[in-house]
């Protein structure tokens, strides 16, 4: 059997490996460089320049250690440089990557857009022509653009991440995930940033608890926070930069920067794949349509990834991407599984959540366990007491919500006694399990002042 996986980021790597391992001829078949967007201008590029700025923002604060140095300043061309072999030695010498090469699989590189030349048979812009008895689609995601005049003024995350300079000023637009990434970092840099978002909130798919203390967080650091700036109208190019033009409830303003970077969504990278010849249908989003075996309307065609429009993180796409392999090969074998995916982002505060919203859940079903940083010792020694920990746990069985207790079906009482290392950020999440634990048991025989934070 031959199988070909289009796309080289996570999900197609794991559909890759999955399907040789299952005895398929296996091709892989990629745009650009071998990694897809996850490792070329996804998590791990943003990772290395968060960690930079991270590294800025601690150097300003050595003088509260006693530590005298000369004022931290950025070398921009060299972090570049130090983003470009971070993504070299991920690319290359990755297990992944090492996998890849020992199951045999054929790895075709710098292709160009594949497409279906017809139902079993895949074409790239290179001239390459592969028989398919059965294809695994996992082309991932591009950042969608403004539909106003002017949107071609602005850029996407991907063109962030390569600016050959900081900029002087930035507005960044669309505050979820992405956005924030690129404004925390930027900031760290050096240039005067705005955040804006059209709706009431930054961060609108967190809690609502999150949203507020990360936008207070960020005003404090100096990022200007706009929320519920209503519709963009139009772009336009100035001496200095590039105006947006806003208005809400009839109210018309203007914003500048030197830059504008657009962080509003994804959309499914289909473009020039054909997927017509093949039958594979889409919703009117464009993002593939599939099964719980991760089947689209063609039998033989599978999908896994962004292409989906699910969650768009890494952990879920390995996980499709093994589904979608082992089916092709195998059949129906596998129905893709539900799991509590943890959701965060590379920002500075940085947060996450794993589960159920407090907002989300029906009324009296849950308890709440909230302790706030500035109560735990690590976070003291460290002058980073700015945030929360909340968990949550049924009432009724007091099963909570973080990842690892979740897929283990710990209850919430079992995991304020575990034992952690002291003092460490871990140990918040006892305290909070222990709170929301006496609030299904007050006879709990656990000690709160046991100091695991």
């Amino acid at each position: 059997m031959n199988v070909v996986v289009i796309g080289s980021g996570p999900a197609g790597v794991m559909a890759a490996i999955r399907s040789a391992e299952l005895g398929a001829q296996t091709a892989l078949v990629t745009r650009g460089a071998f990694g897809g967007m996850a490792a070329n201008d996804g998590p791990v590029p943003v990772r290395t320049l968060a960690y930079a700025a991270r590294l800025m923002r601690d150097a300003r604060q050595l003088e509260r250690y006693g530590v005298t140095v000369s004022s931290p300043r950025l070398d921009y061309e060299r972090l570049l440089e130090r983003v470009r072999q971070v993504v070299a030695e991920v690319r290359d010498h990755s297990s992944l990557r090492h996998e890849i090469d020992r199951l045999g699989v054929r790895v075709h590189e710098h292709a160009g857009t594949a497409r279906f030349g017809d139902a079993h048979t895949i074409e790239a812009g290179s001239g390459l022509r592969l028989p398919a008895d059965r294809v695994v689609l996992c082309p991932g995601g591009a950042s969608r653009r403004l539909g106003v005049p002017g949107s071609e003024l602005a850029a996407t995350h991907s063109d962030a991440w390569s600016l050959r300079e900081v900029p002087r000023s930035l507005l960044v637009v669309g505050a979820g995930m992405t956005g924030l990434q690129v404004a925390t970092v930027f900031h760290a840099f050096g240039a005067r940033v705005q955040l804006v978002q059209s709706g009431p909130r930054i961060l609108a798919a967190e809690d609502p608890e999150v949203s507020a203390a990360v936008a207070e967080t960020l005003r404090a650091m100096g990022i200007e926070v706009r929320e519920g700036i209503g519709t963009i109208g139009s772009l336009e190019k100035t001496a200095g930069g590039v105006r947006v033009h806003v208005s809400k409830d009839g109210v018309r303003d203007a914003l500048e920067a030197a830059l504008v970077v657009t962080t509003i969504g994804w959309v499914a990278e289909t473009t020039g794949l054909d997927l017509a010849a093949a039958g594979v249908e889409t919703d009117a989003r464009g993002f593939v349509q599939v099964d719980d075996y991760l089947q689209t309307s063609a039998p033989h065609v599978f999908a896994a990834g962004d292409v989906l429009g699910r969650a768009l993180i890494v952990p879920p796409a390995l996980h499709d991407g093994y589904v979608a392999a082992t089916n092709a090969v195998q059949g129906r074998a596998l129905r893709r599984e539900s799991s509590p995916d943890p959701i965060g982002s590379f920002t500075d505060p940085e947060y996450a959540h794993v589960g159920i919203r407090e907002d989300q859940a029906p009324a009296g079903a849950f308890v709440v366990g909230r302790v706030h940083f500035g109560e735990t010792t690590r976070t003291l020694i460290d002058g980073r007491t700015t945030g929360f920990c909340k968990i949550m746990a049924e009432r009724g069985s007091g099963v909570q919500v973080a990842a690892v207790a979740m897929a283990g079906g710990l209850r919430v009482d079992q995991l304020a006694r575990v034992p952690l290392s002291y003092p460490t950020y871990a140990g918040i999440l006892a305290r909070a399990a222990y709170r929301a634990a006496r609030e299904i048991d007050p006879t709990l025989n656990v000690l709160e002042h046991r100091d695991s934070g």
